[in-house]
C-alpha cells in the first residue's frame, strides 16, 4: 500500500445493549456505562456512554481488515479518545495510509485513523504501524506481539 490510500471504514451503531456485553466481556461495570441514572446526573455527560475500549477494538478492527494477520503479529497503535460514544451513536471508524517505507524490519506502513459519529464529533483518533508480510504468532516472522 502507498501514502494515501484509504483503508475499508467501518460503521458501528452504539447500543446500551452491546454496551452491556462489552461489560460482562471485559468485566468494566462503571455505572457511567450501564446505569442510566446514575449517568444522566455525571457531568459532562448525562447519560450512559460506551466504553472507550469498546471504539478501540473498532479501530483495530478497520487494521485487521486492512492487514489480516500481519496487523495480529506487528501491529502497534497509539490513539487518543477524544469524545464520549453514546447509545444511538452510529460511529464511523476511517484509516489512510500516511506513510510506508523500507526499513530494517521489512516493509512498514503508517497509518491515521479517526472514528466519528454521525453528526461528525471526533470520538477517537491515533496512529497506527504494521509491518506486512509478518505472519504473527504462527506464522514465519514472530518477533513483535499483538496489536
Amino acid at each position: 500500500m502507498k501514502a494515501g490510500h484509504s483503508l475499508p471504514a467501518l460503521e458501528k451503531e452504539i447500543t446500551q445493549e452491546g454496551i452491556q456485553r462489552y461489560a460482562e466481556a471485559s468485566g468494566d461495570f462503571n455505572p457511567i456505562h450501564l446505569d442510566a441514572a446514575h449517568a444522566a446526573a455525571t457531568l459532562p455527560f448525562g447519560g450512559t456512554i460506551a466504553h472507550g475500549m469498546l471504539l478501540l477494538a473498532y479501530v483495530s478492527e478497520v487494521m485487521t481488515r486492512a492487514f489480516g494477520e500481519a496487523w495480529v503479529g506487528s501491529g502497534r497503535l497509539r490513539v487518543q479518545f477524544r469524545g464520549a460514544a453514546r447509545p444511538g451513536d452510529r460511529v464511523t471508524v476511517q484509516g489512510r495510509v500516511h506513510s510506508a517505507e523500507e526499513t530494517t524490519d521489512g516493509h512498514r506502513v503508517a497509518c491515521k485513523l479517526e472514528g466519528r459519529n454521525q453528526q461528525g464529533q471526533l470520538l477517537i483518533s491515533g496512529e497506527a504501524w504494521v509491518t506486512p508480510g509478518r505472519a504473527g504468532p504462527h506464522g514465519a516472522d514472530t518477533g513483535h506481539g499483538g496489536g
